[in-house]
């Protein structure tokens, strides 16, 4: 018993020290409902102090891409078409690709990438998630490759040319499995498993284990309610768990998305003594199992998704396409919007020099 207790009163002292620790103003959430008949389904928030400029973009398969790493930069051929959320069009934040694969990248302020040295090849963090679309169509495959590391991943500035990106990937995929990567210490750390169904910011992922293994021991009638990474990430992982199992396709995004609505930031919420609680900008998820990638946006009324199986992926005939979703994502549409993407010269992923 004192034993039981000792361990509970460490992990509640972690728990504080996620509540309160500092942290920059992009604070998502991710997570994967794992249903019946194969419903797996992929939801996450985008949270950002101001508008990121995102719009969605469809890329065919074939593409000749550079790690945009300076001279000594990664390259390859993409082998998978993809449909992406652009964070300010340079980068990829969230999407998937035509085999089901789902990469997300979320904010964690103690990342910290390898220092580069320009022997092995590089790979701009805008790129991380597109290169993750581009070549794997599950989990294990992906993994498989990143055990090897075969570029070093280098950051930069955002645009506003004062905070450094810092970030962490999610993968998804339709059999349910799941991974988390990060860089800490300068070290690539990989959590693999159908079990890692959550994530958020800080802390770093091993440490959201152990504030999840906390509140576990206290249960659902009391869970932490407020915007804070730690807390979001207990509520969701609460609710993922605890939400009926629908064998129904559309009860299955619907129990997805209402649990990112739940952990999502009231728009406007603005806190001086907190700036990194930002309000959520857009939701996305996919269904892995239908390939629809649904989204909706903080200043729509509508969830709209796009149909992959409609997509011409080729690459002797598929086109690079946009939907353009305006100024802070305000622009409406409704339904199936897939036919709505119009031909476009592909945006330029932010380099690293």
């Amino acid at each position: 018993m004192i034993a039981h207790a000792s361990r509970l009163a460490r992990l509640f002292a972690l728990s504080l020290a996620g509540l309160t620790a500092a942290g920059p103003a992009l604070a998502c959430t991710r997570l994967v409902y794992l249903g019946p008949e194969s419903n797996i389904v992929t939801a996450r928030s985008m949270d950002w102090k101001t508008d990121i400029l995102t719009n969605l973009w469809i890329f065919p398969r074939g593409a000749t891409r550079s790690g945009e790493a300076g001279p000594n930069s990664v390259s390859w051929t993409s082998r998978y078409g993809s449909v992406i959320a652009s964070g300010f069009d340079i980068s990829t934040a969230d999407g998937v690709n035509e085999a089901g694969l789902a990469a997300n990248v979320l904010w964690l302020t103690e990342a910290a990438y390898p220092a580069y040295d320009g022997k092995t090849p590089g790979l701009s963090i805008s790129l991380w998630a597109q290169y993750m679309l581009d070549n794997f169509a599950t989990v294990a495959e992906a993994v498989a490759a990143l055990e090897k590391q075969p570029f070093v991943v280098r950051t930069a500035d955002l645009p506003d040319g004062e905070t450094l990106a810092t970030l962490h990937l999610s993968l998804s995929d339709p059999s349910g499995d799941s991974a988390v990567v990060e860089y800490l210490d300068g070290k690539q750390v990989i959590h693999h498993g159908r079990q890692y169904q959550v994530m958020t910011n800080s802390p770093s992922f091993d440490q959201q284990l152990a504030l999840a293994s906390y509140w576990k021991e206290i249960g659902g009638a009391m869970l932490p309610g407020t915007n804070r990474a730690a807390d979001r990430f207990v509520r969701a992982s609460y609710y993922v768990g605890a939400v009926a199992q629908q064998p129904e396709p559309d009860k299955a995004v619907a129990a997805a998305i209402s649990i990112i609505r739940n952990v999502s930031v009231p728009y406007g919420l603005a806190s001086p003594d907190a700036p990194y609680v930002s309000s959520t900008r857009w939701r996305s998820a996919v269904d892995h199992k239908r390939r629809l990638y649904f989204f909706e946006s903080a200043l729509t009324p509508n969830t709209f998704w796009v149909d992959l199986k409609q997509i011409d992926f080729s690459p002797e005939t598929g086109k690079v396409k946009k939907l353009e979703l305006g100024p802070s994502q305000d622009i409406t549409y409704d339904g199936d919007a897939t036919s709505q993407f119009k031909e476009s010269a592909p945006f330029h992923f932010m380099g690293v020099n």
